[in-house]
């Protein structure tokens, strides 16, 4: 008997939540992230933004944001995917005050701080493939595993 799919988790509150075309997905809440595996919400978290959003998180939101991060660090499995590319954010045209520098920093700062992976998808579809690619092998990981540790377990209970 195979492994059921997994089923990707998007939280209600997703504004413009990517589309999946390989692994079914759901509306779902989610303490922390926008984007997670069901029956995996405690162990799998993405969150996802736009360069707007980015740009928000580094300035004015910086405070809220540094506080989703610190939530982030609980799962073994994050990531932050950011809907621009290096080249977008180096070029710095756009109507906020922060410089490309700012914001580069602020993201190779966040990596170091709360070691977390960011991915600079460079819009919002190949961010959605990233993700769902991520999110499989997450949970092909996890799978992996739990399957390890019942292996280890059947010489213990075919002794039972």
């Amino acid at each position: 008997m195979s492994a059921p799919s997994p089923v990707i988790i998007i939280a209600r509150n997703e504004q413009i939540p990517f589309v999946f075309t390989n692994m079914p997905s759901e509306p779902g809440t989610l303490v922390t992230g926008d984007y997670s595996i069901r029956g995996l919400e405690h162990r799998v978290t993405v969150e996802r933004k736009s360069l707007e959003d980015l740009l928000a998180c580094c300035g004015r939101d910086r405070d809220r944001f540094k506080r989703e991060l610190q939530r982030l660090r609980a799962y073994r499995f994050r990531l932050l995917v950011v809907e621009a590319s290096a080249a977008d954010l180096e070029a710095g045209e756009w109507r906020s005050k922060l410089q490309p520098v700012h914001v580069m920093g602020t993201l190779a700062a966040w990596t170091g701080q709360y070691e977390l992976p960011i991915w600079l998808a460079g819009n919002h579809s190949a961010g959605g493939l990233f993700v769902e690619r991520f999110l499989f092998q997450a949970a092909r990981r996890v799978a992996m595993e739990n399957s390890a540790s019942v292996a280890h377990l059947a010489p213990v209970a075919s002794a039972l």
